[in-house]
Order: structure tokens, then C-alpha cells, then sequence
């Protein structure tokens, strides 16, 4: 197990003016959003603070889609990819249990709030996004579980037991990612973006189907979600 060494921390308010906040520059990209406590089809059991439906019970009308997408909030969707590795952690918490758990681009924090769910002794949720940071804080005091917040990926990775990262490579310029990844002892990835990840050092492990929450419609490619883990 790693050891426990402090490491600078970024502070969060509370969540009722994180979500304030976050309210505020969902709106600047959208007046009539809002966010929504919601389940997702694949953790129902970690219900998130997530952009409410435009219009409620219906896919997300596309030019409020295209609006969203221009300068993206992706904390306040839960990605499919997210859900998918979130989900194989609450169902193996033998392997999470006890350790420190490093995850790199949280968005909502799906991934993060699962791996304190399954049993982790800490749990670290590092971006250099700040509103992504608001967003974990949120949702873990929603769910009273306990995540760290960090924007400091150099002084996280010495942490980790278990580094985890989902949806990450939308952006070609994340691939060298993986190879500083590995500076962790074992290191979860999941993604759709691309197909058959051949990357040094890693192997799949589980593949399985989600939609990412609210529904953007994505092409049914992105739906397929491979879950990727480093070798020894």
C-alpha cells in the first residue's frame, strides 16, 4: 500500500455554494439549464448532481446539445465511460478496499465516489479543472463519503495503490497519459473514444455497454465501452 504522505490539497466550499457556482457557468452556456439530483442507468445507488433535462423526460434537444458541447461543462454529465468503470468497482471492492485511489479527470466523480463506496482507505480526485473539483465536492458531500481534491497530478501519482481514469481520451494529446500512469502500481482506464486501445503496458479486461447521462444521443460507437487495465 502506498503510504499516506500529505500532499497540497485544493479546498472546496461546501456544497451548497459549490453548487451554487456551478449553477451559475451552466447557465452562462445555457440560461434555462439547471442542475438535477439523478440516477444513472448504470449506478443507481450514486445518485449526482447532473444537468437537468432541458425538457424532462426527453433527449436532450440538439441545439441545447450543441450549445453544451461548445465549451463543455463535463461535470455535469455522467460520461458513459465513467459508469462503466465506476460500476466494476462497486462490484469487485476486494480490490479497492483498504487502498488509495487516484483519479485523474473526475468530471462528476463517479469514478472517485464509487471507489469510497467499495471500500477504499482514501480517495483522491485530481483535475486542473476547478468547476470539476466543485462538482466531486459536490456529489460526495451529497453522498457523505469523503474524497481529497487536488489539481497536482506530479504529487498525486506517488499515492496511488490505484490510479483510475475514464473518458479521458476524447483528446488525442491525453495519450502520453498512460505511459505516466503507470508510475502507479495498477491502473484502471476506461474509454470509448477508441477502438481497440493498443497501448504499451495495457490489456482489456471488460467490455460493456452504457449511454452517457443525460442522454446526448452520441453515435451508438460510443456506447461501447472497453475497460482497460496496466500490466504487472
Amino acid at each position: 500500500m502506498s503510504n499516506n504522505t500529505s500532499i497540497a490539497l485544493h479546498t472546496a466550499p461546501h456544497a451548497a455554494d459549490a453548487r451554487a457556482q456551478l449553477h451559475q457557468a451552466l447557465r452562462q452556456l445555457l440560461p434555462q439549464a439547471n442542475l438535477r439530483q439523478q440516477a444513472t442507468p448504470l449506478i443507481p445507488e450514486l445518485p449526482l448532481w447532473l444537468l437537468g433535462d432541458i425538457q424532462e423526460g426527453e433527449r436532450l434537444p440538439a441545439e441545447a446539445a450543441a450549445a453544451l458541447m461548445e465549451t463543455p461543462p463535463y461535470w455535469s454529465f455522467c460520461w458513459a465511460s465513467g459508469q462503466v468503470l465506476a460500476r466494476w468497482l462497486l462490484d469487485h471492492p476486494e480490490r479497492v478496499r483498504g487502498s488509495t485511489v487516484v483519479d485523474v479527470g473526475p468530471g462528476s466523480g463517479v469514478v472517485a465516489l464509487a471507489a469510497a463506496r467499495a471500500g477504499a482507505a482514501r480517495v483522491i480526485a485530481c483535475d486542473i479543472d476547478p468547476q470539476a473539483l466543485l462538482a466531486v465536492q459536490m456529489n460526495a458531500e451529497a453522498l457523505s463519503v469523503t474524497v481529497e481534491l487536488s489539481d497536482d497530478l506530479d504529487a498525486c501519482l506517488p499515492q496511488a495503490d490505484l490510479l483510475t481514469a475514464a473518458d479521458i481520451l476524447y483528446d488525442r494529446d491525453n495519450l502520453p497519459l498512460l505511459q505516466r500512469f503507470r508510475a502507479a502500481p495498477w491502473v484502471l482506464l476506461a474509454d470509448s473514444r477508441i477502438v481497440d486501445l493498443a497501448a504499451p503496458g495495457y490489456q482489456p479486461l471488460a467490455r460493456s455497454a452504457a449511454i452517457t447521462w443525460p442522454d446526448l444521443g452520441e453515435s451508438q460507437q460510443f456506447n461501447q465501452v472497453t475497460l482497460y487495465e496496466s500490466l504487472a
